[in-house]
């Protein structure tokens, strides 16, 4: 850690999310190095409580004023039950007391509200990103369902700031449920930090991952409303028509629940002969990934719901052109710079995919540093408001 000034805020940062949930991962890495572009003097410390897991990730996180801790959590359940035997927060109560901290991100697990004491010193934040649940339950399943809806229901009960990524889901809390009075519900639109990547090597990566010269890229995880099937679907229609196009798809083939997705996207690649218009690269390294993006035509996102786009993030990063579904959020999060499409409709995207010029590298948004700059001074003022 970088040296001391007694006027820093001091934060802690829970990194304790599933390995395999690359979204929530990548947020909190960016949101760490994010804090580098302001000025010194503004800059907190920062003390990341991880589990053992997640330590190779940590490595990402770049930043003069951070300590990093393994910390072992509460396992849920019991977590819960003890919190309310004990009437205190046993997820987090002794981290703010132990290392006295200004304020605590993401505490998405609050059985009990905080003593006045606590809360009176520390800014203590939740992170929902989106409810997808109530849009499309059955994706989910109903234990899941029904655990998920509790948890958010007793932490909109025990707490004051609630963070979202987009007006888009403040508006979808509004809409499905009576939020207490004093809730303060702050919107921050996270960006993707990009360093130290040599796109250079696409060459080399285009043999390695046996990808065409041109293609489209689309880097979801296999899970139902990721909705790959319209673009295998808009792949069939211009395959008929002789039109040569192709996808690159990152992301886990293969976890658990989500066999019978996998199952119906190979059906199609088969029946429809789609092997030489497709290639799968499963999990690659984040490097080769954004190289391939970054030479790609365009970046797809086709999915039936989406909080705020990490893929889309990454492609505003590297200033390139966006195919999306046009969802509410998509729209709020692109603007006039995004190309739509009904998630439903693969005419319509067959077409759009057909016509699609190459990029001739000239920037489509604002400004890398600019965004991230406010975006880190977003983050700062969450725990600077009383």
């Amino acid at each position: 850690m970088g040296t001391e000034n007694k006027n820093r805020l001091r934060i802690g940062i829970i990194f304790n999310f599933r390995k395999s949930w690359m979204g929530g991962l990548i947020y909190i890495v960016n949101l760490i190095n994010a804090l580098n572009f302001l000025d010194d003097e503004d800059k907190p410390e920062i003390i990341v409580f991880y589990i053992p897991e997640l330590e190779e990730l940590t490595k990402e996180m770049q930043y003069p004023y951070l300590k990093l801790l393994p910390w072992e959590f509460k396992e849920i359940y019991k977590g819960y039950y003890s919190s309310w035997l004990k009437r205190k927060n046993v997820f987090v109560d002794d981290l703010i007391n132990d290392f006295k901290l200004d304020g605590i991100y993401p505490v998405n697990d609050r059985p009990v509200k905080s003593s006045k004491k606590i809360n009176d010193k520390t800014k203590i934040v939740a992170w929902i990103p989106d409810l997808q649940h109530k849009f499309y339950p059955h994706f989910l399943g109903k234990k899941r369902n029904f655990l998920r809806e509790l948890r958010i229901k007793i932490l909109l009960r025990n707490t004051d700031d609630l963070v979202v990524s987009s007006n888009d889901v403040e508006s979808h809390f509004h809409k499905f449920y009576n939020l207490k009075k004093g809730l303060r519900i702050h919107i921050l639109q996270f960006v993707t930090i990009i360093k130290d990547v040599d796109f250079r090597g696409i060459e080399d990566l285009r043999q390695k991952y046996k990808v065409p010269k041109e293609y489209f890229m689309i880097c979801n995880q296999f899970t139902n409303h990721k909705n790959h099937f319209v673009i295998l679907n808009a792949l069939s229609l211009l395959k008929a028509r002789n039109e040569n196009v192709h996808f690159v798809f990152t992301g886990k083939m293969e976890f658990r629940g989500n066999n019978e997705y996998i199952k119906k996207i190979r059906e199609i690649v088969t029946e429809n002969q789609l092997e030489d218009y497709v290639s799968f690269l499963d999990v690659i390294p984040r490097q080769d990934q954004l190289c391939l993006m970054k030479h790609c035509k365009a970046i797809v996102q086709p999915s039936f719901f989406e909080g705020w786009s990490t893929v889309i993030e990454d492609a505003i990063c590297l200033q390139l052109p966006v195919i999306a579904a046009d969802l509410p959020v998509n729209i709020e999060h692109l603007g006039d710079k995004g190309i739509f499409f009904n998630p439903n409709d693969e005419k319509q995207l067959a077409g759009i995919l057909a016509a699609f010029p190459t990029h001739d590298g000239t920037d489509i948004y604002e400004k890398y540093d600019k965004r991230i700059e406010k975006y880190g001074k977003k983050f700062l003022e969450i725990f600077r408001k009383v």
